[in-house]
Formats: C-alpha cells, sequence, structure tokens
C-alpha cells in the first residue's frame, strides 16, 4: 500500500555518512515537531536525477526555508558512500541531508518501491517529492516515469508549501 496525504511517516532509521563516520538516523526523530522536504531518486549520479531533479532543490533552497521548512533530504536506494560522494559532487554537501535507505527497507514501507531491474539498476525508489509537518505527509508528488522530474520537482513542491 503506498503513504497517502494525511497518513503517518512510517517510522525507519536510514543511514547518512557524516564528517564523524556513519551515523544511524531515526525518522520519527528527524521529523518530529518539525517541516521538512524530502523528496526521492532511483539512483544517485543518474541523469535526470543529478541534471534535473537535485539541482532544483539545491536552487530553490533558501526560497523553501523561507516559507517555515526546516531542512531538506534527498533518500536514495543506494548506500551511504555512494550518497556522500553524491552531496560532495553535486554541490550539495552540507546544503542539505543525503540519506541512504540501501535495502530499500523505507522506500518498501512507503509502498513506492519500484524494480528496474530491466535497466541493470534493480530495485529503486520511485522518484516522489513531499512535505511532512510533525511526522504526517501533507503533501505528496509522484512521477509516474523515473525519467520524469516535473511533478515531483522543487517548483511544485514550492507552490504546496
Amino acid at each position: 500500500m503506498t503513504i497517502a496525504i494525511g497518513d503517518t511517516f512510517p517510522a525507519a532509521t536510514i543511514k547518512e555518512k557524516t564528517a564523524d563516520g556513519v551515523a544511524d538516523v531515526d525518522l520519527s526523530e528527524f521529523l518530529k515537531g518539525r517541516k521538512i522536504v524530502l523528496f526521492a531518486v532511483p539512483g544517485a549520479f543518474t541523469p535526470t536525477c543529478s541534471m534535473n531533479h537535485l539541482p532544483g532543490f539545491l536552487e530553490n533552497r533558501d526560497s523553501f526555508y523561507a516559507k517555515g521548512v526546516d531542512e531538506i533530504a534527498v533518500l536514495a536506494v543506494n548506500d551511504h558512500h555512494v550518497m556522500q560522494a553524491w552531496a560532495k559532487a553535486s554541490g550539495g554537501e552540507g546544503k542539505i541531508r543525503f540519506f541512504a535507505d540501501g535495502s530499500a527497507s523505507l522506500t518498501k514501507a512507503l509502498g513506492l518501491d519500484m524494480d528496474l531491474s530491466a535497466g541493470g539498476l534493480g530495485l529503486r525508489s520511485k522518484r516522489y517529492s513531499m512535505l511532512v509537518e510533525d511526522g504526517k505527509i501533507t503533501q505528496l508528488n509522484v512521477e509516474d516515469s523515473p525519467g520524469q522530474a516535473e511533478v515531483s520537482g522543487a517548483a511544485t513542491l514550492l507552490g504546496q508549501v
């Protein structure tokens, strides 16, 4: 079952590479009492993710914060080393959080997983963006095609905040 607007974000722990090493991030604690933009991509370093989706959130970072967003995070079914490398290569390090869902456990719990094995990518996340306020999903935008970043793009979500 796919998560929907009005649902509570599921309890989950994901990984993040920090200056101090690998950290477990308890998403219930991360979301508690905060307004968070979370967007997901099928894979770090993939063309649409790197050239279209991520840049929009980086470019609109200050606009989201001006609307009361506390933090922006990107999630991918990649390991934390890949996510850290993507953060550095993209210029996003220190600007937004790069979360790794290496086993896709959170992605499956959200019901937003898809099988891209035919393209050599295996199990991945659908491309989406969401606004989560105090643990409750208040906006959710899911792309029909992994190669598109319009419905889930920063401009769309910024207009919904």
